[in-house]
């Protein structure tokens, strides 16, 4: 297939969402706001933050070397952040555009990748919870969301120890029109999801997962000092920020739009943080960690191909 151009109008939609968050909020406070970020963190939050995907990239890398599939490291790169362009799609569902791209440059199997794609979604969960839970412990916010996530997990993880539940579930995930033409794949590759939620793998898999949560936390915790926002410690960033990411996760918005930064706005506020810095804070943090990582994703998607890739 070429580049569907399904996934253009997810990504204006979510562009458009976007605009309406900005149109709710107070724009002209906003702006005034804007001078006083401090540029000398800039290099900082845009160094750490794409740092902070390598650890995504070796959990990829190590789901792959797991299902036995070989590809050229400088390929490999370029094939994962091109699924970074479609990180505002449902549930991150966009991304499956790398199983097409190595179908068609490497003749990978769509059964195969895809399902990894899907595996990396629960351990974006796993990590999530884990480091959120770290900071429940220590401030006790966000705990109804962590509850929430964890029987989730368990939930996943039990039917994915059950063949005859799997293919239940997924038989109504089909239903979905977005995710029809996938399921087929899912379907025969229980085993490939099976091993890779097994063993060693798993440990290996929710450590990369929680660094990369961990990284990202910290270049929000500087976005934060950019504004002398010095009310929050480090642990405190993480678990707001990722509570928030759960809730908008939760919500299989496009990219979690609009409920995430309403989550943020709130939690920082409730911290203490001015609601108007707080709606400042939140729009650049989005800049930085969602809408950065979606033009890096199309750079990638350009130099890997995937958007003439055929089928």
């Amino acid at each position: 297939m070429k580049f569907d151009n399904k996934f253009i109008f997810v990504i204006v939609g979510a562009i458009i969402l976007y605009a309406i968050f900005l149109l709710l909020s107070d724009i002209s406070l906003i702006l005034s706001k804007i001078p006083n970020f401090k540029t000398e963190y800039l290099p900082i939050i845009l160094v750490l933050i794409p740092f902070s995907w390598l650890f995504l990239f070796l959990r990829w890398n190590l789901l792959l070397k797991n299902s036995n599939i070989k590809i050229p490291l400088k390929e490999n790169l370029k094939i994962y952040f091109a699924g970074f362009a479609l990180a505002v799609t449902p549930g991150k569902f966009g991304e499956l555009i790398k199983s097409q791209i190595m179908k068609t440059k490497f003749d990978v199997p769509h059964r195969t990748t895809s399902s990894l794609v899907l595996v990396e979604r629960l351990y974006d969960l796993a990590g999530a919870v884990i480091v959120s839970f770290i900071g429940i412990l220590l401030i006790g916010i966000g705990g109804y969301v962590i509850a929430g996530a964890s029987i989730i997990l368990i939930l996943i993880f039990v039917m994915i120890s059950s063949r005859k539940l799997f293919h239940t579930i997924l038989k109504l995930i089909g239903k979905i029109k977005f995710t029809q033409k996938y399921t087929v794949s899912l379907s025969e590759s229980y085993e490939t999801i099976r091993t890779s939620t097994r063993g060693k793998i798993v440990f290996t898999s929710i450590l990369t997962t929680s660094v990369y949560w961990l990284l990202e936390s910290l270049g929000v915790y500087f976005i934060l000092l950019s504004f002398d926002i010095d009310l929050l410690n480090y642990i405190h960033v993480v678990a707001t920020y990722t509570s928030s990411l759960i809730l908008g996760a939760a919500s299989f918005i496009p990219g979690g739009l609009g409920v995430v930064e309403g989550s943020l706005v709130g939690l920082l506020n409730f911290q203490g943080v001015d609601i108007s810095e707080a709606f400042v804070l939140v729009i650049l943090i989005r800049i930085f960690t969602l809408w950065y990582s979606v033009i890096i994703g199309f750079i990638a998607l350009k130099f890997s191909g995937g958007l003439s890739t055929k089928s």
